[in-house]
């Protein structure tokens, strides 16, 4: 049956709650491993077709799909493979003085049936990633990728359908009625991908149901170049961190803080790598096929405004400030001069346009940040290693990236995730087995003394005495 063609969310889910209570006792190391297999064979079957279909959604250049969409998810899949009998082993929990004679483990379960809501910006990787840990943790799962990239959600539901059978996994498509339609249905667990805004909304309908949420979201992860920084290096890694995907990824750097010490080096370095890397000219980064496409003309339309807001408020154009609408193409831009009343220091941008904005002290740029929500990334750049700690420690993000950017994200023994408005959990590795896991504990009585404090009570002495014992 072509999956897509079920006929309500509400069968979808009562097809997949009835293979869980089939599949209960059978879905065991061997079976996952069956599955996770059927869908990295899957993949490879139908990698031309991803990248068609990304190609057609938003241009994305080849060599861009192969390292952001289509390795993550078999290199997420192939870590579960080797270490899910080890992730699947009941863990000994050791006894207290308080229950002295009893056997303690935890076996982890899984949840249930999930419900994973995907975005547009990298519709593979963050459609079939998600699944591979809700597969390897033992889920029956309904997906449901984005409406903004339909080439790419035709690819996914085929190779769905053809990797898993319909009471495991299914694709629901549609657009926001239909993830509204999902939410109202009882799942054990959601895991939803995209911006704060509609995360609020998706921990909202879960609360409904008291089902646990995992929500990877965003907001405006910032860049800290300091005094001592490689800026050679530390300008080639942030363009390239943040013009990737057309600058639509949610980790990419938002804006740059830099140390006015360095301020007019780094600019000309930036400047540099980027024309390095996309063209040097105008019309050879138009034409460059080494640049994605901005996902819809919606998005495109935010983006320009967000431009000319700040070009009009003041703000200098470095390089690109340029579009074209009816090709969905803006051209990698660096901002300076703006400040914190523009669009641009204050939305996160999700798109190839950068602002730069020299300090003096670290201390001030340390306050604006945490003046701010949680971001989902910090990126430091600097040498001096007192300085990098300082830093770190006097800030609050999803993670910290040191003379490096975007890389954590493919770091399978590192837990991907947020904190406050930038997420709630973690994803990838064991933090994503464990995200779609009950962790249940399991206690057994051997020759507990317990029966010692059971009524009819024996006086006080006895309880005062397991009370110095146990303190």
């Amino acid at each position: 049956m072509d999956q897509s063609t079920i006929a309500t969310p509400e069968h979808v889910f009562a097809r997949l709650a009835a293979g869980n209570a089939r599949r209960r006792l059978r879905f065991g190391l061997p079976a996952r491993r069956e599955a996770l297999r059927a869908l990295s064979e899957a993949i490879r079957n139908n990698e031309d077709e991803i990248l068609a279909a990304l190609s057609a959604d938003f241009a994305k250049p080849e060599a861009e799909i192969r390292l952001t969409e289509i390795l993550p998810v078999q290199a997420e899949i192939a870590h579960a493979l080797r270490n899910l009998k080890r992730w699947m082993r009941p863990r000994r929990a050791r006894p207290t003085r308080a229950t002295l004679g009893m056997r303690a483990r935890i076996i982890s379960e899984p949840k249930g049936t999930a419900l994973i809501i995907a975005p547009w910006n990298y519709p593979v990787a963050l459609s079939l990633g998600p699944l591979a840990s809700a597969l390897a943790a033992g889920c029956a799962v309904v997906l449901k990728p984005s409406e903004l990239t339909p080439a790419s959600t035709e690819v996914i539901t085929r190779i769905v359908a053809e990797a898993l059978p319909e009471d495991l996994a299914v694709v629901c498509q549609g657009g926001v009625e239909m993830s509204q339609a999902l939410l109202d249905l009882p799942f054990d667990h959601v895991f939803f991908t995209g911006s704060p805004r509609v995360g609020r909304i998706v921990m909202e309908k879960a609360a409904r149901h008291l089902a646990s949420v995992t929500l990877e979201l965003g907001g405006k992860s910032p860049v800290i170049v300091g005094p001592g920084a490689d800026l050679k290096k530390a300008a080639r890694m942030i363009a390239w961190a943040k013009f990737s995907n057309a600058g639509q990824t949610c980790i990419a750097p938002d804006h740059v803080f830099v140390s006015k010490s360095v301020e007019a080096p780094f600019l000309a370095e930036l400047k540099a790598a980027i024309a390095k890397m996309y063209g040097r000219t105008e019309e050879a980064q138009e034409a460059s096929r080494d640049l994605a496409r901005i996902v819809s003309p919606d998005h495109f339309a935010r983006l320009m405004a967000l431009v000319a807001e700040a070009e009009a408020g003041g703000a200098r154009t470095l390089t690109g400030g340029k579009g074209q609408a009816e090709k969905r193409y803006i051209a990698p831009t660096v901002l300076m001069g703006t400040d914190p009343s523009m669009g641009v220091e204050r939305e996160e941008i999700f798109g190839p346009v950068l602002p730069v904005i020299p300090f003096g002290d670290a201390e001030d740029v340390l306050a604006r940040i945490e003046a701010g929500p949680r971001p989902l990334a910090l990126y430091i750049f600097e040498r001096d290693r007192s300085l990098v700690e300082r830093l770190r420690r006097a800030s609050s993000s999803g993670a910290v990236g040191v003379n490096v950017a975007l890389v954590h994200y493919f770091h399978q023994n590192l837990p991907f995730g947020g904190i406050g408005n930038s997420g709630v959990g973690a994803a990838h590795g064991y933090w994503g087995f464990a995200a779609f896991s009950h962790d249940k504990p399991v206690l057994e009585n051997r020759f507990t003394p317990l029966g010692l404090f059971m009524p009819p009570y024996r006086g006080a002495r006895l309880v005062k005495l397991a009370q110095r014992l146990l303190r």
